[in-house]
């Protein structure tokens, strides 16, 4: 995509989120025109510990298809990812467009090391890819995860209101072993605690 649509710069990321049991991640690299910006956190669930960086510029965070690290304040995050096809779609955007492409319940495996200590990860993940000429305020709201249905299914979902969300052809997907489903447009709480019919209590925040 141009680096430019009329006077809008481009907009673009990968982000990266791991679920496990234990540990949670979220890596990410931004890119707005010419500023670049990466950021990780690490949710260790037992510890009850949350660790982050944010930089500006590329900084320690390296997304390639297949594979997420991340190293910085005694944190070195190395993982790879069975990635997918995912789906993808193009939706109009105030005059302009975005483009998209989510992958959800995508096998991560590697390893993190806290402070010395590596630690086997095996868990799930969901991938967001997305360049798009948003304009300068923008606001939107997104939830992406991974679960397990009662029967046994494996399940992600990634849900949205705001930017990418028409009535049909949107990026709201529900994955049942890996079988992407379009969703139907889903309502956030204001304070995040439902989205759609899911609830939530926070373990930990990343702002």
């Amino acid at each position: 995509m141009p680096a430019r649509f009329g006077r809008r710069p481009l907009k673009s990321w990968r982000y990266v989120g791991i679920f496990g049991p234990e540990l949670m991640i979220c890596l990410a690299s931004v890119r707005i025109g010419p500023a670049r910006q990466s950021f990780w956190a690490v949710w260790d669930r037992e510890a009850r510990r949350l660790h982050e960086r944010t930089t500006f510029g590329r900084g320690a965070v390296s997304l390639t298809p297949g594979r997420a690290r991340a190293h910085g304040q005694g944190v070195a995050i190395d993982v790879r990812l069975k990635e997918t096809a995912g789906i993808e779609c193009i939706c109009p955007s105030a005059g302009a467009y975005g483009w998209t492409r989510k992958q959800g319940d995508v096998a991560a495996h590697g390893s993190v090391s806290i402070d010395g200590v590596s630690r086997p990860l095996t868990a799930r993940a969901v991938i967001d890819d997305t360049a798009a000429y948003y304009q300068r305020h923008t606001r939107w709201r997104w939830s992406a995860g991974v679960g397990q249905a009662v029967d046994g299914r494996a399940l992600a979902w990634n849900l949205v209101e705001g930017v990418n969300d028409p009535a049909h052809n949107s990026e709201r997907t529900l994955w049942i072993d890996a079988d992407p489903h379009e969703l139907a447009p889903a309502r956030f709480a204001a304070d995040l605690s439902r989205v759609a019919e899911l609830t939530f209590a926070a373990e930990a925040t990343r702002s």
